[in-house]
């Protein structure tokens, strides 16, 4: 099964996927209320509070690397967008994330900065690629495919150690 068909079959049938990304927010809401108001209650609460983040993250990110791909590299029309599975993810992660942070702030969510880390590595990567493929560059060269790949994965650091610096 490609990753095209699994979008298929969510298109024909959204009613699951639907209901996962309608239920996280949701499930926030009853956190939120159930969480108390006190520090002490709500740091118990913590955890769950992770899980959700990460229910809500993964998609959300995924939709969201999806559309950058589609659109820079693939051209694709935001006419053709599939609402389901390439704006509710990420309209039920920024949903998501705005219930939590009204009741916990995210430098207490275990977790979270793993996530921002990994938003700005794919970020770095796609800017690359798209730097690029804006290039049209074409090399014939002698230098073995490993040396460029070492390369590659030297940029990628870089670009990680520069922006943990940066913020």
């Amino acid at each position: 099964m490609s990753l095209r068909d699994l979008f298929d079959a969510v298109a024909r049938n959204p009613s699951g996927y639907l209901f996962f990304l309608l239920l996280v927010p949701a499930l926030t809401v009853v956190v939120n209320a159930w969480s108390g108001r006190t520090a002490e209650e709500i740091w118990r609460w913590r955890f769950v509070y992770a899980g959700l983040v990460y229910a809500a993250c993964i998609p959300g990110v995924f939709a969201l690397t999806l559309n950058v791909y589609l659109f820079l590299f693939e051209r694709q029309s935001v006419w053709t967008m599939n609402l389901v599975t390439q704006v509710l993810p990420v309209l039920t992660m920024a949903g998501t994330l705005l219930l939590i942070r009204r009741k916990i702030p995210f430098s207490h969510v275990p977790g979270f900065g793993k996530i921002g880390n990994f938003l700005t590595l794919i970020a770095a990567v796609i800017g690359v690629f798209w730097f690029v493929d804006r290039l049209r560059l074409v090399a014939i060269t002698y230098v073995p495919f490993g040396y460029i790949l070492v390369g590659f994965v030297a940029l990628l650091v870089l670009i990680r150690v520069a922006w943990s610096r940066l913020f």
